[in-house]
């Protein structure tokens, strides 16, 4: 599967969906600029059925309560609490496992992921 890329020169560039290397990038679990500039950070919200849900010692420490709904934690870098590591060099999900559906949607290389990698300042 190929993906089309427009440089920032509007020139296409075309890249494999492997060559999104989640592992290596970590800017979906970042608060996008657009909502730390409107003061925005309930990011991700924990969605019934979530497999986090059933971690009660997850809840309690990776999420916050807010207007009556279950939300990642943000922290003041605005990365997910869930998140370790340094953004484009090597990250990891310490709750991999158990993140919430969110997380599950978005996949490498998608219009989602680029749009993350390009408000983190990651090339995409």
């Amino acid at each position: 599967m190929e993906i089309v890329i427009p440089m920032r020169d509007d020139a296409p560039r075309k890249m494999s969906a492997n060559a999104y290397d989640c592992t290596r990038c970590g800017a979906c679990c970042f608060n996008p600029p657009e909502n730390v500039a409107e003061g925005f950070s309930d990011y991700i919200e924990i969605e019934p059925g979530d497999v986090l849900l059933s971690k009660p010692e997850l809840v309690r420490r990776y999420t916050q309560l807010r207007d009556g709904r279950l939300h990642m934690r943000i922290l003041s870098d605005q990365r997910c609490l869930g998140l370790a590591g340094a953004l484009g060099r090597r990250v990891r999900c310490t709750i991999y496992h158990a993140r919430p559906s969110p997380c599950r949607r978005v996949q490498a290389g998608s219009e989602s992921c680029r749009r993350y990698r390009r408000g983190q300042g990651l090339d995409a």
